[in-house]
């Protein structure tokens, strides 16, 4: 879920929804694969749902509250792009839980029915029982309300649980307010986590197929051409002069040719993915053809004799006599290779080890799985003792491995800091529950987070803020029975845990900037440990209404406090002192309201006049990153919060980190040429370079001047064109580091030198 109000679309036209039922109901029709098509044909049922609210008024597109009579803390079902479809997650029928829930209760198979149970003294008792054993799930956060209720019951807050049960009542029917089941508690995410369960790689192995390619090949190498040599030698026993039929075949050769035709037929029926030994232009085919005609009785042609003779001449030609030495190697080396057991064979082995396992967790110990097969193994599957796991289904395991966040990292498991942001909400949920002294509410608020972070945004107009955690009601009913004082554990926990997320994001991804997802956990964990220091979110071009909240000219600040006077500030031409001083004017004035939301008109203005934009009232996605770029550069995004205020520790060093900057800007670079549509390309090399910079910064100037000299190492290692694009961006870095400064253009030198930006409304240079 994205909560910046910033990030909000200028208009809720239906023409995106049209768009998007078009393209679902094309793939309905047209895809080749049944379960896409079905999937496309649930998602047009929808974006369907959508457009008939939208016309009918039931939906209002662009609120916070979209679904009329359903409040803000209802999770409502979001399709892409964050239209609502006017069903909330927690509704629609029965779950089977529930009606096995109130099969045990002896109540009616309706939601109100079991909502009444609960806060009976029995229901109380067996939601009691759930929150002291920790035997449930919580999949959206309002399966978490009823425990929540009976939680302050026991603790004697009886108002509190009455009038949180009030405000449930008008939903009960309507809502799942009952826990899953569960077989035990959760795992504690602070000691591991976990990118898949078993349940997801026993997924990917089940819908994992055959190779048809290599199982023709297989084939071909065990059946067709083994019996290819036994047609090729049986034909040798005519020849003469080292041509065949130069003998006349007896009987004896006829009634073996018979029989070596029948077995031909057998094989062709058992064995059918290999056909190229029925095309009468292949040798195989040839062979056979001509046996078929002289066992018959029938004399060869010329044209067929000659196809004949030829196709024994090549064969011999290119792998000796049947029998021969160089022969009988070459076949006994493709007996092994077609003896090597499949993917899907092997697949279907680690089937049958991870069934033993927990299926709703990771692995907690991936090595056992997989070993060689062993000799139970092969008598149970038929597969070879001693067989290895290939790494296409090693990466499939090792995918759902549960370890601590920093192995899966340092691993590989977690590929990119799109990913990172999926685990970090069970780290997250884990560290805020700190604050609760209850050990069962800890756990309830723990697994309430993490389906909350599950959420997903909504589209918002007139800056409205996406719905936070503490607003559910269950969440605040239970907000007083926090600690007092979070205290120095609890905050101190919430900053070991965001300056270890931190240090594994910028050390792990020096190159990327932090994803929304990722940025929003990074912020519940700074007000939790009241850092006093926002994390600023990206905004999308597409969908900016011109405007900042306070939070980035407080970022701006705080890059201001560690960058002044440094590398950075000189790159970018930035005056930190005059954004200290607007810093300080805001918070002195009352801040301006837009639609009822705070923002600061000075940093946007700041960020409009370095983008070289002025109030003409025209629009465009290229203008609108202009000036999101900028406000970009002037916070860092997130880089200068994280190392002042969070202190941060990278490892090995600043200037590795700008290395590693530097290889992802020549990578990216390298994917410019040829790109029909270059620009997203652009935009995320000249990202990576901003990365770059900031870290470069940190350097001193030593080491800078260090870092500059070996710098064209690395574009020597991609294409010529790689070097020859970032010449004008190294000479520009090559200015600044010795002093320079560029013209109010963004260039010197002639032109020759270059500020590198990602965004251009005038046509980019780098192209």
């Amino acid at each position: 879920m994205n909560d910046n109000a910033e990030q909000q679309p200028l208009t809720a036209a239906p023409s995106y929804a049209t768009a998007q039922l078009a393209k679902a109901f094309t793939t309905a029709l047209t895809h080749d694969d049944p379960g896409t098509r079905r999937r496309a044909e649930e998602r047009g049922q929808r974006w369907r749902s959508v457009l008939a609210g939208m016309a009918s008024g039931r939906l209002r597109v662009g609120s916070r509250t979209p679904v009329a009579g359903l409040p803000a803390w209802v999770t409502p079902e979001v399709l892409r792009g964050g239209f609502a479809t006017g069903t909330p997650c927690a509704g629609g029928p029965l779950q089977p839980y529930e009606t096995e829930a109130a099969r045990s209760f002896g109540v009616p198979a309706e939601r109100r029915a079991l909502f009444a149970h609960c806060l009976t003294e029995a229901g109380l008792a067996w939601l009691w029982a759930r929150l002291d054993d920790g035997h449930y799930e919580i999949g959206v956060p309002e399966e978490a309300a009823l425990l929540t209720v009976a939680w302050l019951v026991r603790q004697g807050a009886t108002d509190g649980a009455l009038d949180l049960a009030a405000e449930l009542e008008p939903f009960a029917d309507r809502l799942r307010f009952l826990p899953r089941p569960a077989d035990g508690p959760a795992p504690d995410p602070t000691a591991a986590v976990h990118r898949n369960t078993v349940s997801d790689a026993v997924d990917t192995f089940v819908r994992r197929r055959p190779n048809a390619a290599v199982e023709t090949q297989r084939e071909a190498l065990a059946v067709w051409q083994p019996f290819g040599d036994e047609l090729l030698a049986h034909w040798l026993e005519t020849a003469g002069d080292g041509r065949v039929l130069e003998l006349a075949p007896d009987a004896d050769w006829s009634a073996r040719g018979a029989a070596l035709l029948a077995r031909y037929r057998q094989l062709a029926a058992e064995h059918t993915h290999c056909t190229k030994h029925r095309s009468p232009k292949q040798n195989l085919g040839i062979l056979r053809g001509a046996l078929e005609e002289t066992v018959a009785g029938r004399p060869l042609d010329a044209r067929r004799l000659g196809l004949l003779r030829q196709a024994v001449e090549s064969m011999v030609r290119r792998r000796g006599l049947p029998g021969s030495a160089p022969h009988t190697v070459l076949r006994r080396q493709q007996a092994c290779q077609a003896a090597l057991p499949s993917h899907h064979a092997l697949a279907q082995l680690m089937l049958r080890r991870l069934a033993e396992l927990p299926q709703d967790r990771g692995i907690a110990d991936v090595p056992p799985l997989l070993t060689p097969v062993t000799a139970q193994e092969e008598q149970e599957t038929g597969l070879p003792t001693g067989a290895q796991v290939p790494p296409v289904i090693r990466r499939v395991v090792e995918a759902a491995l549960s370890a601590p966040i920093g192995t899966l990292v340092g691993r590989g498991v977690v590929p990119s800091a799109e990913v990172l942001a999926e685990l970090v909400p069970q780290l997250v949920a884990a560290t805020t529950a700190r604050a609760y002294d209850d050990g069962a509410l800890r756990a309830l608020m723990a697994a309430n987070h993490g389906a909350f972070a599950n959420r997903r945004s909504l589209l918002l107009l007139n800056l409205e803020r996406q719905v936070r955690v503490e607003e559910l009601p269950w969440v605040r009913a239970v907000s007083g029975h926090r600690s007092a004082v979070i205290g120095k554990p609890g905050q101190e926990g919430a900053l070991t845990v965001l300056r270890q997320l931190g240090e594994l994001a910028v050390q792990g991804f020096p190159g990327t900037i932090l994803p929304n997802p990722l940025v929003r956990e990074l912020g519940v964990l700074a007000r939790q440990c009241d850092l006093g220091a926002p994390f600023v979110e990206e905004l999308a071009a597409d969908i900016f209404m011109g405007t900042f909240s306070p939070k980035f000219l407080t970022a701006a600040r705080i890059a201001g406090e560690l960058l002044g006077g440094t590398l950075y500030e000189r790159y970018y031409g930035i005056d930190y002192g005059a954004i200290r001083n607007l810093a300080i004017t805001e918070t002195g004035a009352a801040l301006s309201r837009s639609y009822g939301a705070r923002t600061s008109p000075g940093f946007a203005r700041l960020c409009a006049e370095r983008a070289g934009e002025t109030s003409s009232g025209s629009w465009s996605v290229a203008a609108n990153g202009t000036v999101i770029e900028q406000a970009q550069i002037l916070t860092t995004h997130n880089l200068a919060t994280l190392v002042h205020r969070v202190e941060i520790a990278p490892q090995p060093g600043f200037a590795d980190l700008a290395r590693r900057c530097f290889v992802t800007v020549c990578r990216l670079t390298a994917r410019v040429r040829g790109n029909p549509r270059p620009l997203s390309t652009i935009k995320d090399a000249a990202y990576a370079w901003r990365q770059m910079l900031f870290h470069l910064s940190l350097c001193p100037p030593v080491e800078q001047r260090r870092f500059l000299a070996g710098l064209a190492q690395e574009p020597a290692r991609h294409p010529a064109h790689v070097a020859t694009r970032l010449a004008p961006a190294l000479a520009g870095l090559a200015l600044t580091v010795e002093g320079g400064a560029f013209d109010s253009d963004g260039t010197a030198d002639g032109g020759r030198a270059r500020r590198f930006l990602g965004w251009s409304t005038t046509g980019h240079w780098m192209r």
